[in-house]
């Protein structure tokens, strides 16, 4: 059972045929260490309200950047402005209620432990989009996002699919600002590569797979990323030793960008010294076909003991 139950039925419907296929086409992004700007898109979908208790709530979490909960707040209700069940009064199919649509017990469980600055209700109410957004904020804070280092985990929390947390991702990349300092877009052929890569989470890990399409049940990890940039329209070669090779690569010290390459494997060891390779979405995630047994999913690109060797930015164009 989750421990919050977003108001997602009408998306949920839409989205559990992909779902079951880890279909979720979205692109996650980079949140960058800084609280971000919002965008144009942000002010003009945001109500100035909601806008300004997401930026004040998420000050209560260092590491996390308050288009997350913008783009919570935009997926479960429309920032409030959803007339469903749930929102201003009763509850939702799943017992889900306000606008950031919790669970009671999970909600006056969070604010017991971090109640909510004045300004809201009085108790605190589920309903009330002051005591609901720093809820949230709370929420997401101890379940990982606090520092930045697990917002993949802190999201999953939240709802428990990995659509979610890549459509959660997505939406938080059209609030922020991509002016200086503020976040990267995407490459066009990074973005199409994350959008056909992130289409697979959730298919088995397959030793020397190529995917569905090739007939096999999933991918292996360089199999995965040839067909995603085959997708975007780039040629890749087969295994991960050669996709390093062929580059470019990038300083050691350059910031990643969402579509980057990462690498694993000892580079002075000569031909075969490559043996792993991700693709990099954004906020020290990658998207990974890891291991047998184990799904195509996102996780940290970074972790104890990984012989990571560095990143390349695909360009050449397929022919």
């Amino acid at each position: 059972m989750l421990k919050t139950a977003g108001l997602v039925l009408g998306s949920l419907l839409a989205f559990v045929t992909l779902a079951a296929a880890a279909s979720a086409n979205v692109l996650s992004t980079a949140l960058g260490g800084n609280a971000s700007k919002p965008s144009a898109s942000a002010l003009a979908d945001i109500p100035p309200n909601y806008l300004a208790l997401y930026r004040k709530a998420a000050d209560t979490c260092p590491g996390l950047d308050w288009s997350v909960l913008a783009a919570i707040g935009k997926i479960e209700t429309n920032h409030g402005r959803s007339d469903l069940p749930g929102v201003h009064s009763g509850a939702n199919y799943a017992g889900a209620r306000g606008p950031m649509q919790f669970l009671t017990a999970t909600f006056h469980s969070v604010i017991a432990k971090h109640p909510p600055p004045s300004g809201g209700s009085t108790p605190a109410s589920p309903y009330n989009p002051h005591d609901a957004i720093y809820a949230a904020a709370s929420y997401l804070c101890d379940s990982g996002a606090r520092g930045g280092h697990h917002l993949y985990r802190a999201i999953f929390s939240y709802n428990h699919a990995d659509w979610y947390v890549a459509k959660v991702l997505a939406q938080a990349r059209t609030y922020r600002s991509t002016a200086p300092g503020t976040g990267t877009a995407p490459r066009p052929t990074a973005r199409r590569a994350l959008s056909y890569a992130e289409g697979q989470l959730g298919l088995p890990y397959t030793w020397g797979g190529n995917g569905p399409a090739a007939g096999d049940p999933g991918f292996d990890c360089s199999g995965l990323s040839k067909a995603a940039y085959a997708a975007a329209g780039i040629r890749l070669p087969r295994t991960a030793q050669e996709q390093w090779h062929t580059g470019p690569r990038l300083p050691r010290g350059t910031a990643l960008q969402p579509g980057e390459l990462v690498f694993y494997g000892n580079t002075s060891s000569g031909s075969g010294g490559i043996h792993h390779v991700g693709i990099y979405v954004g906020d020290g995630q990658m998207i990974d076909a890891p291991s047998r047994g184990k799904p195509i999913r996102i996780e940290p690109y970074r972790w104890r003991g990984d012989d990571y060797a560095g990143a390349t930015r695909p360009t050449s164009p397929q022919r």
